[in-house]
């Protein structure tokens, strides 16, 4: 259970957690040692792409050198088989869009926190049958922050966090931490296309503290 505790309280703690998927793995590599140098310690990486099993060894390898306290997770997980390759090379936490019972089982079975994505009550309710500590509500820009101050009170103690569409702007953030989440996703908003394109490291690096600012002033 180490691990498990180790990554939820991470995330808690933090109050976010940065994702992103790219296809370089150096470009995948540098953004990974920019948001740990602007002070993040647990991160989600998306198997969104044929080369994330790759690059995710790369990161992993990377870690285990320079990168101590962090704790890396693989997101975008559907299937056992995908589960099972990732775990393999060392994932910290597994990360679904969805709900699959049988990805939830490889990730107890290893003593991994499991966070699925829920969309509805019934979905939430699923997830907690199948033992989620913390439900990604996604997406959240369509689901929105009143979503979760509607249903929060049906499952006392569920810890939420939001992901797809928060923005990088205190109005929003605040919003989603006064609904009752406790931590918040930060994808794209955060670590855009260009940015990775344009391998705009100095750029990501201040608005990652930006970020971590207005979370802990929201939290």
């Amino acid at each position: 259970m180490k691990i498990k505790k180790a990554v939820l309280n991470s995330i808690l703690t933090q109050g976010m957690l940065p994702l992103f998927f790219y296809e370089d793995a150096e470009v995948s590599l540098q953004i990974t040692r920019t948001l740990y140098k602007a002070g993040i310690r647990v991160i989600e990486y998306t198997n969104r792409g044929k080369q994330a099993l790759d690059n995710f060894k790369v990161l992993k390898k990377a870690t285990h050198k320079e990168m101590p306290e962090l704790l890396l997770g693989i997101g975008t997980i559907k299937n056992v088989s995908d589960a099972e390759a990732f775990i393999d090379v060392g994932a910290d936490f597994i990360v679904s869009p969805i709900i699959n019972p049988e990805v939830a089982k490889v990730a107890h079975k290893y003593k991994l926190l499991w966070i699925p994505g829920c969309m509805t009550p019934t979905e939430i309710y699923l997830a907690q049958k199948n033992g989620a500590e913390l439900i990604k509500i996604f997406p959240a820009n369509i689901l929105g922050p009143a979503f979760v101050s509607s249903i929060k009170e049906l499952f006392p103690g569920q810890l939420f966090m939001p992901t797809g569409g928060v923005e990088l702007n205190a109005k929003n953030i605040s919003s989603w931490f006064h609904s009752g989440v406790c931590a918040v996703g930060m994808g794209s908003k955060l670590i855009s296309k260009d940015v990775m394109d344009k391998k705009l490291y100095d750029q990501l690096y201040t608005d990652t503290v930006k970020a971590i600012e207005l979370v802990k002033a929201a939290m």
